[in-house]
């Protein structure tokens, strides 16, 4: 079967994949920026990939006639305030006016759990794309999941901060709100059992694990699972604004969507029934052992994917690639060079570069720089990076994206998300026996240049010191 996965490059889509794989179907990948996305080589053959913008009518023409089935996992937690849902929607009514013209039998939907009278204005949308949806010529499935637990889902990666960071917490009532979590490995399961399976047709199912917990005993619960003491006090006098800012700056979360989750988690998200775990044989794991699972994954470097490397955890708004070129012109440059001992070592120190592993010198500088960069709203520097040794283009790093990444050539460019009164990049190449490393700033107006040369001094011993790191 020919199969449309959009959202390839997400949190889902990266993990639905090789299943689809696995199942036999070629499969064809909706992605905004071919760079963004990485195929495995085994998978190649049964891969195609188109580009793809929903909001932008006319590039579906790319999306082919010859369909069987398509996945819709486009959504929006961190869009504009004023007008996401207005987007979400103009993004489903273009999706569906396209698959009037393909020979689709079925739309599987990955949605949110909306059976609450009162909701929030991201549960609302996702409801108003669902009705979108089943306004098509095919048969549309929706899944309605709340928490999803996963190594490098945002719910599990933002309760490991709280619970890491802090041993005592002081934190906003909707903690006592009910969900019913659901792993991933549940949710994948249900995805690819609803595809082109007659008795899904035209439904719309909740789907979640056997627990109904609040949020507090979630977060208690993790304590548990890694063996830490934790308190928690609840109060009622957090604003959501400020509830809001309670999650920014203490997890990797950045604050427009820490203000979309709030939003949400003040809203009950529990199942009104379970008929689909009969209808497809599926038997969800528990809290617990969704907990266990996820953890054995993050200690074992083997997470397949993570929201943070999706864009709506950094400031880009266009395709990386029109990025990718470091340019020269009206900007400042720090070059440094030097003769490698190793390239393999070098190769795998520039890798490993970041996250847990640090910046190799100077590390309580860049900290320092993360912190004053959430001060000011950006991302900060506790997004970390995915896995520990491996890096594609996409992934978050920091406070800085991966533009690029070749190791055969020896070659990693890295773009700053951090907030700038310009642009920044960070280049590093082996030419040779020589190590290049480049750090380019393009100013934006007089703030732009005050500012780079604010910060050189640091420069002569930072990057030096780095470069030295990175050869012994």
């Amino acid at each position: 079967m020919k199969i449309l996965l959009t959202g390839a490059t997400g949190y889902i889509g990266k993990r639905l994949l090789p299943l689809l794989i696995g199942e036999g179907h070629d499969v064809i990948c909706c992605v905004r920026d071919k760079n963004r996305f990485n195929c495995p080589i085994e998978f190649q053959d049964k891969v195609s990939v188109i580009e793809v913008d929903f909001l932008q009518q006319d590039t579906l023409a790319a999306i082919p006639e010859q369909i069987d089935a398509a996945y819709y996992l486009i959504h929006s937690m961190s869009g504009s305030a004023t007008n996401f849902d207005e987007l979400e929607s103009i993004s489903a009514r273009n999706f569906v006016q396209r698959l009037h013209q393909t020979q689709a039998k079925q739309v599987i939907y990955l949605s949110g759990i909306v059976n609450d009278k009162s909701l929030s204005k991201h549960l609302s949308s996702r409801k108003k794309v669902e009705e979108i949806l089943n306004t098509g010529s095919y048969a549309t499935t929706t899944l309605r999941a709340g928490i999803i637990v996963g190594s490098g889902s945002a719910s599990f990666e933002i309760i490991r901060d709280l619970v890491n960071k802090l041993p005592i917490m002081i934190t906003p009532k909707w903690l006592n709100t009910k969900c019913q979590p659901i792993a991933i490995p549940d949710v994948l399961d249900f995805l690819s059992k609803s595809l082109l399976n007659p008795v899904t047709y035209n439904q719309s199912f909740d789907i979640g694990g056997p627990d109904i917990l609040t949020y507090k005993e979630m977060l208690l619960g993790f304590a548990e699972a890694k063996k830490l003491k934790r308190w928690i006090f609840t109060v009622p006098v957090m604003t959501p604004k400020l509830s809001s800012y309670w999650l920014y700056f203490v997890t990797s979360t950045s604050y427009r969507l820490a203000s979309a989750l709030v939003s949400s988690m003040k809203v009950e998200v529990v199942c009104s029934d379970n008929r689909i775990n009969e209808l497809l044989h599926v038997t969800p794991m528990t809290y617990k052992q969704a907990l266990s699972r996820a953890l054995i994954k993050v200690d074992e470097d083997k997470v397949a994917s993570s929201w943070k490397d999706s864009l709506i955890s950094g400031r880009f708004s266009s395709n990386m690639s029109e990025y990718l070129k470091v340019p020269k012109k009206d900007c400042f440059i720090d070059r440094r060079k030097m003769e490698i001992i190793d390239r393999d070592f070098t190769i795998q120190r520039i890798w490993s570069i970041g996250g847990d592993t640090g910046w190799y010198y100077g590390d309580w500088l860049w900290d320092l720089r993360g912190f004053i960069d959430k001060l000011y709203g950006g991302v900060g520097s506790r997004r970390g990076r995915t896995n520990r040794h491996d890096i594609h283009s996409g992934d978050a790093l920091d406070f800085w994206r991966v533009l690029y990444a070749n190791k055969e050539e020896g070659k990693l460019i890295l773009f700053a998300e951090m907030k700038l009164p310009g642009e920044a990049w960070l280049e590093f190449k082996i030419i040779g026996n020589t190590l290049y490393q480049a750090a380019t700033f393009r100013p934006r107006g007089i703030w732009g240049k005050l500012y780079w040369y604010s910060v050189l001094p640091f420069h002569g011993f930072i990057f030096e010191g780095m470069l030295q790191k990175l050869i012994k």
